[in-house]
């Protein structure tokens, strides 16, 4: 692509590829490109200028890119949110220019006939509020409305329309782009599914290439990626994300489920009914729109306390007449209220908050759970994925019995590819890497949450999990002649067993560095206020305390299975703690329900993600400090709104009783400080 550069330096870059103008899609399929591209941070694309602004690392990089770049060569992206960016920003251009040119070209009757016109659809909430016997906010708008088109003060009544206007448009494009925000980070992010082909054999496809009829393979703790028809076996699904239901939904054969949800326990094959992309996207955003998690407690007690007010505005106005007879002190009370301020500032605080969060990759579900990091004094760690890194690599196979090392993590790789999680993603990767292929060789593949797996190859029985699972509980036998062989192995590596036949054919090494910053993370966070920071682990308990003392937490617990960690967070929330449960894997799923907010990783298990309230990316653990940051300074926000709100507006009801203030500067200045208040609540969060 030929382009102008219109400002250089060294990590910042501005161009205008050489074209008569840029279409909406063709923005987002530059803006994604241009994202993709190896050192760039940060990426502006402008169709309305045909502008690009892209920051990076590595300069030289990024213009080979853009020279070989074809808008041919990409599919456009779907629900980036341009189209509702303008469609917004047209709303508030021409609420303004409709304002500007009524003052500045209609004579005042014409004038005075629209604001009536326009004041009819608030004269009417006003009256079915008060039909249904509520003294709210549309029945004090409608009064104050009212009030100065029978005073005959048009330019009053027209301002305080236009005013409320103007703090709707903006009310409602903040809501919607935060619920859109949210629901594109919400969406369906599964790039690869097992399908069963007509043969019987198993072949990995990628989800956008699977067509309308074909049969998937769902086995526990994957996402379903597609709309289908169970058409075999049983399973327990997951909708939280769809339904709001909290307990698992049985689905046999003849049931549909739907692309999004996970699968819990069970496996089944469903028959593909609605390809990628379809319905997805909006199911979340109606989920989202109709979901009590999205208000915080915060934001519910200042609606409360808004339509609590205004009874009390009525009542003073009503006294202020009494004493000094004097209708335009009254009307200026009316004028005034608390109520316009709290409803509107409250819940763009919340929704910005949560847009912020999506900006640095950080999923939140529900304004709510951002009050709850706030508020947290506990977090639990999981290890493996979160305190260690999410990307552990095979370090050694030690076998047994004459068993081919090769040959042997061809097996884990088989096995293990099909429950993606981040051991399993080592196993597969080291397999790779060796360049060992395989074909399915294996018959029903069983994952046991939080020991491992159980197959069949051939007449051979293959279990592939912890020492708990397959010596424990199967009674599997260690190698008497290797034995030295078998204490040796070294105790720093997570160790992943196999045995064949009841026989250990394997033990699989897996080095899990600790993450470069969990220590300073760990610090940072009882810095902000973290009482208490625990680790638990299903590893030895020789790698959970080397762990542990290099990551700094308040105390950690090894060996531990999944209902140990649950039943941990529960004491604690027993004990009057506010807890929050970071963790990635299957294994971690009923610790995440169990906790006031459940944190996941984002490359994590589909079900840990599913489940969880926040999702935090996965190659940066220093995304928990900018959460507790963003929870506490919208904490501070809301906390300044509310004193704000109440000592302005309370300000100009005394000066008004007080006849300094006309009841129209009044409601210029009301209006004019929830419009300035709510427009400060759009603005980023310091971190």
């Amino acid at each position: 692509m030929r382009c102008k550069i219109l400002y250089s330096s060294p990590h910042r870059l501005r161009i205008h590829p050489e074209q008569h103008r840029m279409t909406m899609e063709q923005a987002d399929i530059l803006a994604e490109f241009l994202s993709g591209i190896q050192g760039v941070t940060k990426v502006k694309v402008s169709d309305r200028t045909g502008d690009a602004v892209i920051f990076m690392n590595e300069r030289r990089t990024v213009e080979q890119a853009i020279a070989s770049f074809r808008y041919e060569d990409h599919e456009a992206p779907e629900n980036t949110g341009r189209q509702l960016e303008k469609e917004y920003e047209e709303k508030l251009i021409f609420h303004v220019l409709r304002r500007v040119i009524s003052r500045a070209f209609l004579p005042m009757p014409v004038r005075s006939a629209l604001t009536v016109c326009k004041a009819l659809p608030y004269l009417r909430d006003g009256v079915k509020s008060l039909a249904k016997g509520k003294i709210e906010v549309p029945l004090l708008d409608s009064v104050t409305i009212g009030a100065s088109i029978l005073q005959k003060k048009f330019d009053t009544a027209g301002s305080i329309i236009f005013l409320l206007g103007l703090s709707g448009i903006l009310e409602e494009w903040t809501h919607k782009k935060s619920v859109d925000d949210l629901a594109r980070s919400m969406s369906l992010n599964v790039e690869n599914a097992w399908v069963k082909q007509p043969d019987g054999e198993e072949v990995l496809k990628p989800v956008r290439d699977i067509t309308q009829g074909e049969h998937v393979i769902l086995r526990t703790g994957q996402m379903i990626p597609l709309d289908g028809l169970v058409i075999s076996g049983t399973v327990e699904v997951n909708q939280s994300s769809l339904t709001g239901e909290s307990v698992s939904v049985g689905k046999d054969a003849g049931d549909y489920v739907y692309a999004g949800t996970v699968v819990e326990t069970g496996s089944c094959v469903i028959e593909v009914k609605s390809e990628s992309g379809e319905g997805r996207y909006d199911r979340i955003v109606r989920m989202i729109e109709e979901s009590e998690k999205m208000k915080s407690t915060a934001e519910n007690k200042a609606v409360d306390l808004a339509n609590r007010l205004v009874p009390y505005s009525f009542l003073t106005a009503g006294l202020t007449w009494l004493i000094s007879r004097d209708t335009a002190r009254a009307m200026s009370v009316l004028m005034v209220d608390y109520s316009c301020a709290l409803k509107l500032a409250m819940p763009i605080s919340v929704l910005s908050a949560m847009r912020d969060c999506v900006n640095a990759k950080i999923t939140v579900k529900g304004g709510r759970f951002m009050e709850t990091v706030h508020q947290a004094d506990t977090i639990v760690f999981d290890k493996t994925g979160t305190l260690t890194y999410s990307r552990p690599r095979v370090a050694d196979v030690v076998t047994f019995g004459g068993n081919d090392p090769d040959e042997m993590l061809r097996i884990a790789a088989c096995l293990e590819e099909h429950f993606p999680h981040s051991i399993a993603n080592a196993v597969v990767q080291e397999a790779a890497e060796r360049g060992l292929e395989h074909r399915e060789m294996h018959s029903k593949v069983e994952y046991v949450v939080s020991h491992g797996i159980v197959s069949a190859i051939g007449r051979k029985r293959v279990l592939l999990g912890s020492y708990h699972f397959v010596f424990e509980d199967e009674k599997c036998r260690l190698p008497e002649k290797e034995m030295d062989k078998f204490m040796n192995v070294p105790p720093e590596y997570s160790q992943l067993f196999m045995t064949i036949n009841g026989n250990l054919a394997a033990i699989i090494c897996i080095e899990d560095p600790i993450r470069e910053d969990a220590a300073s993370v760990i610090s940072r966070l009882h810095d902000a206020g973290i009482r208490k920071i625990v680790m638990m682990t299903g590893d030895s308990e020789r790698t959970a305390a080397a762990v542990a003392a290099a990551a700094g937490v308040d105390e950690y617990h090894s060996e531990v299975l999944p209902e140990d960690k649950a039943g941990y967070v529960a004491a604690e929330k027993k004990a009057g703690n506010t807890v929050l449960m970071i963790g990635d894997g299957i294994n971690d799923s009923p610790a995440l329900s169990e906790a006031d907010a459940g944190i996941a990783v984002s490359d994590g298990a589909a079900i840990a993600r599913e489940i969880a309230d926040i999702t935090i990316p996965s190659d940066n653990l220093s995304s928990m400090i900018t959460l507790k940051n963003k929870s506490d300074a919208l904490m501070r926000r809301i906390d300044t709104n509310y004193r704000v709100i109440m000592t302005f507006n309370s300000g100009l009801i005394l000066l008004g009783i007080a006849g300094i203030l006309p009841s129209a500067v009044s409601a210029y200045l009301h209006n004019l400080s929830t419009l300035l208040i709510s427009m400060h609540s759009m603005t980023p969060l310091p971190e």
